[in-house]
């Protein structure tokens, strides 16, 4: 059988993931010491573990229905009113398994061939693939250094045709770490007034964010909760990677088109985790606060290092990620990401993954333990020295 005729084209054209790919050399590297997973090192809470054992010995395994529990999607009603001042009532709200689940959704119920779908760039990788699995139009907005990686109203502006349908609104962002303020959110919004262009606000690292300023959804703002689905979940905040539990909110005609699908494909998300989903949201604000904490001191140390060696980058707000400039090596990010792994045995993931305009740069992860990026960051120093481009 010719198994390449019989394919897709569009899921053929699909670029891998180059997250995965340093990820999967590394495994094979044993002591090598990765920055590449987006994943945090804590355990997830112990009540949300006895919580989601006590669901398995009360023998909950059956299916929940297929937008989820009930009392979770209340739960996350009252958490978005708490933390973000967003008001949902539960059939706003559509729990998925993860937030990628959610992104993916989203994008199906809304685009249709030949819509256009604005994505800053860098960015994480899943947009652009779905995008184009759908016969959507991808649109790159190239961010850049100068503004933090913030999305500028003029730019968003100068993107926009008549085919637009969609923004991608990624913030707190991954890869780069930046944030936009909400005086850099309503100049934004003040380009869709008057538009019929939805958002979808990927917001998964909502609560990870450093300085005086907290997270402000985007939904919030005047005018936007009704063009806007928020992605959220638990990975990140809770430390619930493996549990692949997240959501969408938003208006309830966007969700019930979502719901249908998720439906078809997926039935529910997992029982377990969603029980265990609503203890964290009832019980876990402190943890949250204890491991933000953590990454903030490991996000100093970090951006210190990394500048201190001539690796330059600006100061993230969000997330567990800085993005330095590889620039004094000559080198594609490629290139210098896989003679680090090589040479010193150290797993960061090269700019160019996250988008054309990444190309120069790296992602670097500080979810790790401050031992473990002690480590690395000497291992990049020697890296640096060995090579004749250490900054001193």
């Amino acid at each position: 059988m010719n198994y390449d005729e019989l394919l897709s084209p569009a899921a053929k054209q699909m670029r891998p993931s180059g997250i995965r790919k340093f990820f999967d050399l590394a495994a094979d590297m044993p002591h090598c010491i990765s920055l590449g997973v987006g994943e945090p090192d804590f355990k997830t809470p112990w009540s949300v573990r006895d919580a989601g054992i006590r669901s398995l010995e009360q023998g909950r395994t059956k299916y929940t229905a297929n937008a989820g529990l009930k009392e979770l999607r209340a739960e996350v009603c009252n958490y978005l009113a708490r933390r973000f001042e967003l008001h949902y009532e539960p059939q706003n709200v559509l729990v998925t398994v993860g937030g990628s689940e959610a992104i993916d959704l989203a994008i199906r119920a809304l685009v249709k061939p030949g819509d256009e779908v604005i994505i800053p760039e860098p960015c994480f990788v899943c947009y652009e693939p779905i995008t184009q699995l759908v016969g959507g139009v991808p649109v790159h907005i190239a961010t850049r250094a100068e503004d933090e990686f913030r999305l500028t109203a003029e730019q968003l502006k100068a993107a926009i045709t008549p085919r637009t349908k969609l923004l991608i609104f990624p913030y707190p962002n991954n890869p780069t770490g930046a944030v936009m303020s909400t005086a850099d959110m309503e100049s934004i919004a003040e380009v869709l007034r008057g538009t019929d262009i939805l958002v979808l606000s990927d917001e998964i690292y909502s609560e990870l964010t450093y300085g005086l300023d907290r997270h402000v959804s985007f939904a919030s703002l005047p005018d936007m909760a009704e063009r806007t689905i928020v992605v959220n979940g638990f990975s990140k905040s809770y430390a619930m990677t493996g549990w692949r539990l997240g959501y969408a909110a938003g208006p309830v005609p966007i969700i019930k088109v979502m719901t249908k699908i998720h439906q078809s494909c997926i039935m529910s998300a997992p029982t377990t985790s969603q029980f265990a989903a609503i203890t964290a949201l009832r019980q876990c604000d402190d943890q949250i606060e204890m491991m933000r904490d953590e990454y903030n001191r490991r996000r100093r140390y970090v951006v210190k290092s990394l500048n201190d060696m001539g690796l330059t980058c600006f100061e993230p707000r969000g997330a567990f990620y800085v993005f330095p400039s590889i620039q004094i090596s000559g080198l594609s990010s490629e290139e210098f990401c896989e003679r680090l792994l090589k040479e010193k045995e150290v797993a960061i993931i090269p700019g160019s993954a996250f988008g054309a305009c990444g190309d120069g740069y790296a992602r670097i992860s500080y979810a790790y333990s401050v031992d473990h990026l002690q480590t690395a960051m000497r291992r990049i120093r020697a890296f640096l020295q060995e090579n004749g481009w250490l900054k001193e």
